[in-house]
């Protein structure tokens, strides 16, 4: 989801702060634009040991921090936007789309080396880039230029598909000139290959005859492919109109879905409810300016889901959560209609990981997440990447978390940490 409103697809309700600042900071000198491999900032130390976390419940500490200026480019196009990561062990490299829509050139994504190791987050480097095609085999136009029957992507997610020769893409929809979301599935070299169905509720746009259907940059937003690889988890941003309101002060949001796809058909089999948390604390001097919601899934064990819930707050900033999730143990969804007043049992939400808990200066617009290579010691890394909005009050904000040991009682767990269960 973009978050930024210069540019007419963003989020509508975060104009004041977002535009006052980026033109503030527009006006100010930038740096000059790298040859190839864009600028970062140096990484913060991670602590000398890991800290424990209780037995059974995972949690992570910072690695490492890279974050990137709005001017940084690869081929004179900033590398913004990015909104997804995954990692290819063919090659041990990463894959980021831009959510870009064909505004400061065609849809795309990016080819990054990213090197780390137990003393921190040593590199982070564009190495490509390869467009997405439309089926006629040509890159995506801009709304400028598009024809009437094309739509602009608004690319969100991405993932490799097993075997490594093909990738699935999201877009969020193009509900401005009459599309809505929609599936993709191309090859390495960008080149459509299929659309993937979506279930019937999902498909939008708007239905104005009778008031439901997906909200406008509120649809796909998170792609996990499960362990086994043989589903595909499809999330959802926010509630369908018919299944509840956006969260509120003090209260949640309605009921988002997360449907899964078998991966040798291609078609939707399941689907559960997942309840994003209400809006974060904020400045009451300020107006309501918010929105919170789920920015990405990634698969964690058998039958669990990590799921990262981004927010935005008006004169608080970004913030973000990961939650783990049972998805057997939720209610399929995939038949009703409407989930306001229905009878279903949502998933269960483990809270792992406040980001607010790992000492950063700041949280950015978090959209990507993926695990990496373990460390030599076998820890696992969890990799995140944040869409900058092609906003200069904003970064690209690279993080590498590293997997907390378990301690060796419940006794034993160190206070505060970001790790705490909230399992009853």
């Amino acid at each position: 989801m973009k978050i930024n409103i210069q540019i007419h697809y963003s989020f509508g309700l975060l104009n004041a702060l977002s535009l006052s600042v980026a033109l503030l900071l527009a006006g100010c000198k930038t740096s000059p634009e790298p040859a190839q491999e864009p600028a970062s900032l140096p990484t913060p130390k991670p602590a000398a040991t890991l800290a424990c976390h209780a037995a059974g419940s995972p949690a992570w500490q910072l690695l490492g921090e890279q974050r990137w200026p709005l001017d940084t480019s690869w081929a004179g196009t900033p590398i913004s936007g990015l909104s997804s990561i995954d990692y290819n062990p063919a090659d041990d490299s990463y894959y980021l789309v831009s959510d870009d829509r064909s505004a400061k050139d065609s849809a795309r994504w990016y080819q990054a080396r990213i090197r780390y190791n137990a003393s921190g987050l040593q590199q982070v480097s564009i190495t490509g880039q390869q467009y997405l095609q439309t089926p006629s085999g040509t890159p995506y136009p801009s709304s400028r230029t598009a024809a009437a029957d094309t739509a602009v992507p608004d690319p969100e997610a991405l993932r490799l598909l097993p075997g490594g020769r093909s990738v699935v893409w999201s877009s969020e929809g193009d509900f401005a000139r009459g599309f809505g979301p929609a599936l993709q599935q191309a090859g390495l070299d960008g080149s459509w290959q299929k659309t993937w169905p979506l279930p019937a509720l999902l498909q939008g746009p708007l239905q104005l005859a009778t008031g439901r259907g997906p909200r406008n940059n509120m649809t796909l937003e998170g792609i996990a492919i499960s362990d086994d690889q043989r589903s595909l988890w499809l999330a959802m941003e926010g509630a369908l109109r018919q299944d509840g309101p956006l969260p509120r002060r003090g209260q949640i949001g309605g009921p988002l879905r997360i449907t899964q796809y078998d991966l040798a058909s291609q078609q939707p089999v399941r689907q559960i409810a997942y309840i994003p948390d209400a809006l974060p604390k904020d400045n009451l001097l300020l107006p309501l300016i918010a929105i919170n919601g789920v920015s990405e899934v990634l698969a964690d064990g058998p039958d669990h889901l990590l799921v990262l819930e981004r927010a935005y707050v008006l004169g608080a900033g970004f913030s973000a959560r990961v939650y783990r999730i049972n998805t057997q143990e939720a209610s399929d969804t995939l038949a009703i209609d409407a989930l306001q007043d229905a009878a279903y049992t949502p998933a269960h939400k483990e809270l792992l990981l406040d980001f607010a808990q790992l000492g950063l200066r700041t949280v950015d617009n978090l959209e990507g997440m993926t695990w990496g290579p373990r460390l030599a010691s076998g820890e696992r890394v969890l990799l995140l990447v944040s869409d900058n909005n092609f906003n200069p009050a904003q970064v690209t904000q690279f993080l590498a978390l590293v997997e907390t040991p378990a301690c060796a009682s419940a006794s034993g767990n160190t206070s505060g940490h970001a790790g705490q269960s909230h399992r009853n």
